[in-house]
């Protein structure tokens, strides 16, 4: 059985989360896993309203910020994904980490 694990990485800060996932890929290939990624979403651009005090109506004008996404798969090697998975990540950087089993061709479930 293979296990796929799937990294994602959100960040507004691009420069930041580009170093960091080519870091990471590069860190697991040298240690002999295969590493898909990274793949890109379109950055998400999000508006959130200001207002000047509590009452409706009263605003400043939006702030707005865009929101950037990779995501790495690492295939096959738990140790390694594990490894990476414990790392220290900057506080600007927001990671989910999912693990998938993938069972072999012809693989008859009980």
């Amino acid at each position: 059985m293979t296990f796929v694990t799937k990294l994602s990485f959100q960040s507004g800060d691009r420069a930041v989360l580009d170093d960091l996932v080519s870091d990471l890929k590069r860190a697991v290939e040298r240690k002999g896993a295969e590493c898909t990624g990274p793949h890109s979403a379109q950055p998400d651009h999000v508006r959130a309203p200001q207002y000047r005090n509590l009452a409706p109506g009263d605003e400043y004008s939006p702030w707005t910020y865009t929101v950037y996404s990779r995501r790495l798969e690492i295939h096959g090697n738990e140790a390694v994904a594990r490894r990476i998975a414990q790392r220290e990540f900057p506080e600007s950087v927001h990671v989910e980490i999912e693990v998938d089993q993938k069972k072999p061709l012809g693989h008859r479930q009980n």
